[in-house]
């Protein structure tokens, strides 16, 4: 089986989009629609907005975030998402492991070996 651009951006995104949406709620408690938009300015990263909702929920559900409503001045009261401590230290494993992960893919993709 060989994929287009999309399947293989798909199977991308599924291993670190929940770290991208830590990292992002790492920095301020966000807003579920914020957090698209700010994905969103990246075209690679979200896919559609329908993906992102289970995935805020399987966050929360597993406890790496946690939400609280606020009320808003344009509409109803939006679910703010902040990093707990079980996300902080997911977030942690993830960026100690990412730097070492990506320098690999790169060697492997320019045929570079190390020494």
């Amino acid at each position: 089986m060989v994929l287009d651009e999309s399947g293989v951006l798909t199977h991308l995104r599924r291993g670190v989009l929940e770290y991208c949406i830590l990292a992002m709620v790492d920095v301020e408690p966000l807003y579920g629609l914020e957090i698209a938009r700010r994905l969103g300015e990246h075209d690679i990263l979200l896919q559609s907005e329908g993906t992102l909702y289970p995935l805020l929920a399987r966050l929360r559900r597993q406890g790496l975030v946690e939400t609280s409503q606020v009320k808003s001045t344009s509409g109803p009261p939006r679910r703010y998402y902040a990093l707990t401590a079980e996300g902080r230290s997911a977030l942690a494993t993830f960026r100690s492991t990412w730097s070492t992960f990506r320098s690999a893919v790169d060697s492997a993709m320019t045929g570079e070996q190390r020494s």
